[in-house]
């Protein structure tokens, strides 16, 4: 018996990947036609054949209870950067301490990284600037920097410990 995997996981390796394109692809085309909808499952069955020859880690998933919490988190903490970004950026200039920091991991599942790095880049005020090769320190840069050790507490407790329980 060969050790290939079967024809059909070979035509559809991630039938979850698949579904996701095929409604992304309808909600961006804003047209619920045919037309869109066979495009969009053409496209649902060619990217997951090219995804899987790119990444070669994939999703190892555990708990999915902590994902309500961590995107109401997520929510708030957008909402309330924009207010605070908004109240830096229309005060003095000279008020702003911009600056980098490093943040130690200790996540190393690389999709539970790159969903901490989307959520420190989605938060205003912060962008994900670098990911250290070893995979263990995150380079972030901050808008206004006051104290970079409650900074890094709040991003590991709010963000990297939920997802360390989502991404094992």
């Amino acid at each position: 018996m060969s050790a290939r995997r079967p024809l059909l996981r070979r035509l559809f390796p991630s039938p979850a990947l698949s579904i996701t394109v095929v409604l992304f692809w309808m909600v961006m085309s804003s047209s619920f036609d045919l037309g869109q909808f066979v495009l969009g499952l053409l496209l649902g069955l060619v990217i997951p054949l090219f995804a899987t020859r790119l990444d070669r880690e994939f999703a190892r998933l555990g708990t999915l209870r902590p994902v309500p919490k961590l995107l109401f988190v997520v929510l708030w903490d957008i909402l309330v950067s924009n207010i605070r970004v908004a109240m830096q950026v229309l005060g003095p200039e000279r008020r702003l301490k911009p600056g980098f920091i490093w943040v130690p991991l200790d996540i190393d599942n690389i999709h539970g990284i790159a969903a901490l790095t989307s959520f420190i880049t989605l938060t205003p005020g912060t962008v994900s600037a670098a990911l250290s090769e070893d995979r263990r320190h995150l380079l972030v840069h901050v808008l206004h920097l006051e104290n970079a050790d409650n900074l890094i507490t709040e991003i590991k407790a709010r963000y990297e410990a939920p997802l360390m329980e989502i991404f094992p």
